[in-house]
């Protein structure tokens, strides 16, 4: 089975095109290395000690999608490319429409030319905004505080209603809550190409003295320090979550959605001193006001995804926090 990747450089990406070469499915990667670099594809190679074929561009690029599908003889899609930061979403909502919108609206064109129905998408827990109790269960209103949350709730909107048009369609929406880690070879992991926009990689530049300080987006949330709490995920447990995904969509019809979280919340803070304690290292940090877009706690109840995709969380906060800093040491 041929799976064509979308964003396969990225940080996810990445660790489920391992996880698919591992699994002996066939890949194909496209991406424009907006927040990614070109050598990621070697290092796939070298842990997988298998090939994969890449496509250097934009998935807005409708020839070079269409020239991808009538090459490749793709069988089903993970749809990973999208921009994705928060804070600069808020700043620049006009660049996230166009960009999340035209790029998946482009992809499902090409794919429905080549009667290609089979679909695992990226979403966020950004759709379920700030829920009134917790944890998040995957029939909760949905309604995002955030322009990029928006394009995810959208789009998941613009696939109901192709299922809806067309029964032939299998499409998987995964809810991600927040991934950390790297792979266990450290050759890959999140590395982003300007200043990190997500917590984890903001805490190992400045723990790696890339960074003088790590700024905590407000200190008054109605949490258990004042800090943001969320639910981290091992970027390798959330690859193998794609797996499970592919599977079930290879054997039934329909359009799904599920939470891939732990169902356990940490704070801010909480994540700091854990990283301190188990890397044995200070992480300088300063309070700074909230950023727009943040609410106060966001965790999964992952018992569907359990239920549907046999799939569940194994990896500890520790050693999320562990292998983040090792591949940063390793890839400074």
């Amino acid at each position: 089975m041929k799976i064509l990747v979308t964003g396969g450089c990225g940080f996810i990406g990445s660790h489920t095109c391992c996880e698919l070469l591992d699994n002996n499915y066939e890949v194909v990667v496209i991406d424009n290395l907006s927040n990614s670099k070109e050598d990621v594809i070697d290092k796939i190679k070298k842990i997988t000690n298998k090939d994969l074929k890449f496509y250097k561009g934009d998935l807005c690029d409708k020839e070079l999608v269409d020239k991808i599908f009538k090459n490749e003889n793709i069988d089903a899609v993970i749809h990973f490319a999208g921009l994705k930061a928060v804070g600069e979403s808020v700043k620049k909502p006009l660049l996230y429409y166009r960009n999340n919108f035209d790029s998946t609206l482009t992809l499902l064109e090409v794919m429905c030319k080549y009667n290609c129905k089979k679909l695992v998408f990226s979403s966020s827990a950004t759709v379920y905004g700030n829920p009134k109790t917790l944890p998040i269960k995957e029939d909760f209103p949905l309604k995002t505080t955030n322009p990029y949350g928006s394009t995810k709730l959208y789009i998941e909107g613009i696939l109901k209603d192709l299922y809806n048009s067309d029964h032939e369609w299998s499409i998987a929406v995964l809810r991600y809550f927040n991934p950390i880690g790297a792979h266990k070879s450290y050759l890959i992991g999140e590395n982003p190409n300007d200043i990190p926009n997500n917590l984890m990689p903001y805490i190992v530049k400045v723990a790696t003295g890339k960074l003088e300080q790590l700024s905590i987006f407000g200190n008054d949330y109605n949490t258990i320090d004042g800090t943001g709490v969320r639910d981290y995920i091992h970027v390798v447990d959330l690859a193998i979550g794609h797996i499970k995904a592919i599977e079930l969509i290879n054997k039934e019809k329909g359009i799904d959605f599920y939470n891939l979280g732990t169902g356990h919340g940490y704070s801010v803070l909480e994540i700091v001193k854990t990283f301190e304690k188990v890397n044995n290292v200070k992480v300088n940090y300063k309070i700074t006001d909230r950023r727009p877009g943040d609410i106060d706690a966001c965790y999964a109840d992952c018992s569907y995804a359990l239920k549907k995709l046999n799939f569940k969380a194994t990896k500890t906060i520790e050693e999320m926090v562990k292998d983040s800093y090792e591949y940063a040491k390793r890839n400074s």
